[in-house]
């Protein structure tokens, strides 16, 4: 167990080493997972973190030494984000709600690999445009391990040749089905963090997730977790919710419970599909609607909600600080007043940009249309792109475009309007900009008011807020 000593104000910005955009958790130090007790004489708390290890210790340890405070850094020294698809589009399988396969046909008659020139040119400016003493590195599909292990080696060289002093970081994303002993022991040996994109029980997975020969793929899912388990390496696990696997929340949770799976990201699936565009399949939130139709796969608003809040009851009473949910994460740190993990629950989004395998560079990765294309790396540099004015206020538009039942809402505080790609329908009053969950979002956030002012006091007392279980359970016996 490592004990660190921060000052209150780090404490409350959760020292997370975090990029915000990934589809998988990355080093999420939240306040649901701290114990701790206050050393009155200089206002610092030593906190302690039992269920990170020695990767995560050394990196918060990096933050409280800099006093990394990012509320109080400048615009233009916030991280830049860049997640790099080094196959582009390219995956071996061919899951139905996927909304990156279709990205190929921006791309017609071209070899989505990225080149080994293209990679050091990546490396080299990214690094370069970091401001903070760690850098994040993001490899992201498509599948990623369909580019060779020694792809990754040459990406390591590269970071070590241009890192000038600074600590380096990986995380990957897979859907786990090419995961070897070679992979594992690589991962390992270089401290990658791997996303396993899995959605649960075998009947939810296999539902929409199989290859391009529509055989299932949860086994080879599973068989590759279970190689990361022999070699040790840290595993973070994404799962989309669909309009199947939605109506049944426990089961759900409780399988990635059983897999030993700590730190987990729920993704709800909400696509509307372009009618007469067969080359660019999906919609973006700027279609209009007589030329899209919701995709069959996506969850209903009402189903969401009842899905997080049954999720939550179990959650709330027994794993508050041992199983770590993005989403319930992120409520809390708006409940505080402070910058959530994730970008989708934030009041401006926009740090966090994606190069593809050519060296375009769009603004997010759910915005990968031309509209949104910032340039390329080849004819710019990657911080002229991220802090464009475009940029800017692609990532303002988040707030300053919410319709009126948004400003009004009791709840803005907690989600600023969701993920500005599904604000494709109309607000009671006409105005059209509102998020497609909308109701499952305010049924969820009115569910869990009480048990997140019950650990924001505990937090402001400087008492751990997994107290909020026994106050849950002696809560639920008196209802």
């Amino acid at each position: 167990m490592r004990i660190l000593t921060t000052s209150i104000t780090s404490l409350f910005l959760f020292l997370r080493v975090y990029n915000s955009h990934t589809r998988f958790i990355r080093f999420n130090l939240s306040l649901t997972g701290i114990s701790n007790s206050l050393n009155k004489a200089n206002n610092s708390i030593n906190v302690s973190f039992p269920a990170f290890n020695q990767k995560v210790a050394r990196i918060v340890y990096i933050c409280v030494i800099n006093k990394i405070d990012m509320s109080t850094f400048a615009p233009f020294a916030k991280p830049l984000y860049v997640m790099l698809k080094p196959i582009g589009s390219r995956c071996n399988l061919d899951c139905d709600y996927c909304y990156y396969l279709g990205k190929a046909n921006l791309y017609p008659n071209k070899n989505q690999v990225m080149s080994e020139e293209l990679l050091e040119r990546f490396i080299q400016q990214y690094i370069e445009s970091q401001t903070m003493p760690q850098v994040m590195f993001t490899w992201h599909g498509g599948e990623t391990l369909m580019r060779p292990v020694s792809f990754y080696q040459k990406a390591l060289e590269f970071q070590q040749k241009y890192a000038g002093g600074r600590l380096i970081d990986n995380s990957i994303q897979t859907n786990g089905t090419l995961l070897t002993d070679e992979w594992c022991s690589f991962f390992k040996k270089n401290n990658f963090l791997v996303g396993i994109s899995i959605d649960g029980p075998q009947d939810f997975h296999d539902a929409y997730r199989r290859d391009k020969m529509s055989r299932p793929s949860f086994h080879r899912v599973m068989k590759g977790i279970e190689l990361l388990k022999k070699h040790g390496v840290e595993f973070n696990c994404m799962a989309v919710v669909n309009d199947y696997n939605v109506d049944y929340p426990l089961e759900f949770y409780r399988f990635f419970k059983e897999i030993g799976c700590q730190y987990i990201q729920f993704t709800p699936i909400v696509e509307r599909l372009r009618k007469n565009n067969p080359s660019l399949k999906l919609a973006s939130a700027g279609d209009a609607d007589q030329e899209v139709e919701l995709a069959p796969f996506s969850v209903s608003a009402e189903k969401w909600g009842n899905f997080l809040c049954a999720l939550f009851d179990e959650w709330i009473r027994e794993d508050v600080g041992r199983i770590f949910i993005q989403l319930f994460d992120a409520t809390l740190a708006n409940w505080m007043g402070e910058q959530p993990g994730v970008c989708t629950m934030a009041k401006i989004c926009g740090h966090a940009g994606v190069m593809e395998f050519n060296g375009d560079v769009y603004s997010c990765d759910h915005f990968v249309f031309p509209a949104y294309r910032l340039g390329n790396i080849y004819s710019k540099t990657l911080t002229s792109m991220m802090y464009s004015e475009e940029q800017y206020q692609f990532g303002n538009d988040k707030f300053d475009t919410l319709p009126q039942q948004c400003r009004e809402c009791d709840v803005l505080f907690a989600c600023y309007g969701e993920c500005p790609k599904n604000r494709f329908i109309s607000d009671k009053y006409g105005n059209k900009g509102l998020n497609y969950l909308c109701k499952g979002y305010y049924q969820l956030f009115h569910h869990v008011m009480p048990y997140m002012d019950f650990m924001k006091q505990e937090l402001l007392a400087q008492r751990p807020p997994a107290n909020v279980m026994d106050w849950a359970r002696l809560r639920k016996q008196s209802l």
